[in-house]
């Protein structure tokens, strides 16, 4: 059995902004990895998309840095560097040379502390059309573009903060005002609701010294969050919702509500999605594709989420010229043994040793293990997790996996999303 124990180190500056160091000499190179607790999950109903929005207007320049600046100077440097946004937060990243490592945590201090300054109307109509071009590329005009906006809309109850994607409404991006966009970040970008992750060659020393010296000014803001919401239940009916249109087959999303993130009934629930149809010997596969011959391939695949719920899914492409109806019946009949049976000794195995080499893999890169920390650091106050998950997984056993099952993953709790391809006779009409 392989013991994770990547070494860690972590303080918190006086303005609240949390550190978190791993010391690793292998390469000169260090991870620089900022979540911002900062989310789709946290905005308000007409104020859409925000997330998202700064995202994209914390490359536009800050007090001491002109638009664009951020990237040329870095990749000048030889780094590599981004951003993402999501439900539970805004994470900005790159990866530098040992060198440049004050480089880089100058710029981030700079736009962290002083974007306003560069906020302008300017900026911000230029930054809007961004987005509306990003969601029509990504969303609007690609195949199944919008299988994840259809299945949060579906899973999720209306009034929750997961059922809006984080691209969000252009109908909200269009009427937001200057000020809007001035509050919004005053009240989510601050030191007090940051971690900053730096892995890499450097100590524990250095890295919280530096820390202190380009972050430790920086003033923390009024932070007004709300406490978690209480766990969603399961459906109590299947939902549905269908789209036909222009895609090369069927496919379907059949999704379930789960168990919030880093519980054990997450990982009994996770072990289950996989034991079904997320890996190459998932009972899914063995049925619809290597058996009846009705799917070209089979997904699973779980989501963690923290604000009262998580998400779980099995992805199916149907095979051209077979009946979309037919495949989600053998779909939920796989299921329904599942949950009946649990489990067998080999299932486990397999998912255990899976987790165990993809977690592995994803931790030896110095990116995403900063990334990983900055996760688990922000949403659980627990960066040591990293070292544990494995260890949580293993401890699931196969009754603890049925139970989850059979709470969590019962058919008539699915929500169905599926893309049907148009019949010749429908393009013609």
């Amino acid at each position: 059995m392989t013991r994770i124990a990547y070494p860690l180190a972590r303080t918190t500056l006086e303005n609240g902004l949390r550190v978190v160091v791993s010391e690793d000499h292998a390469v000169p190179a260090v991870a620089v990895n900022l979540w911002v607790g900062v989310g789709s999950r946290h905005e308000s109903p007409g104020r859409t998309g925000f997330a998202h929005l700064f995202e994209h207007l914390m490359f536009q320049g800050s007090r001491n840095v002109a638009s664009g600046e951020h990237f040329s100077l870095l990749m000048d440097q030889g780094a590599r560097l981004n951003a993402t946004t999501w439900f539970d937060r805004t994470n900005y990243f790159e990866t530098v040379p040992t060198g440049a490592l004050e480089l880089a945590l100058w710029l981030e201090a700079d736009r962290h502390g002083h974007l306003l300054d560069a906020v302008s109307q300017e900026n911000l109509d230029n930054q809007r059309d961004v987005v509306k071009e990003e969601k029509r590329q990504r969303y609007d005009n690609q195949p199944y573009g919008t299988a994840l906006v259809d299945v949060y809309a579906t899973v999720f109850p209306a009034d929750h903060p997961y059922h809006h994607p984080t691209i969000g409404s252009m109908q909200d991006l269009d009427a937001a005002t200057l000020e809007d966009v001035h509050a919004f970040f005053r009240a989510h970008y601050g030191p007090n609701n940051t971690v900053l992750t730096l892995a890499g060659d450097l100590t524990p020393e250095h890295g919280f010294a530096m820390a202190e010296r380009y972050f430790g000014d920086l003033r923390p803001i009024e932070l007004r969050s709300r406490p978690v919401l209480p766990q969603l239940a399961p459906l109590a009916a299947p939902a549905r919702l269908d789209r036909t249109g222009d895609v090369p087959n069927d496919r379907l999303y059949v999704t379930f509500r789960l168990p919030v993130d880093a519980t054990p009934q997450y990982h009994a629930c996770a072990i289950a999605v996989d034991v079904l149809g997320g890996l190459a010997s998932s009972r899914l596969v063995r049925r619809l594709v290597r058996g009846d011959e009705t799917a070209t391939s089979v997904g699973g695949w779980t989501m963690g989420l923290v604000d009262g719920v998580g998400l779980g899914a099995l992805v199916v492409d149907v095979v051209s010229g077979a009946d979309a109806e037919a495949v989600e019946q053998a779909l939920v009949e796989e299921v329904t043994r599942f949950v009946e049976e649990g489990p067998d000794e080999t299932e486990m195995e397999s998912v255990v040793a899976d987790t165990e080499r993809t977690w592995l893999s994803s931790l030896a890169g110095l990116d995403e293990r900063a990334d990983h920390l900055s996760h688990y650091t922000l949403l659980h106050d627990d960066p040591d997790y990293v070292n544990q998950l494995v260890d949580h997984v293993r401890a699931v056993t196969a009754d603890d996996v049925r139970a989850a099952a059979a709470r969590w993953l019962r058919p008539e709790s699915r929500a169905v999303v599926r893309f049907l391809a148009e019949s010749d006779a429908e393009v013609a009409a």
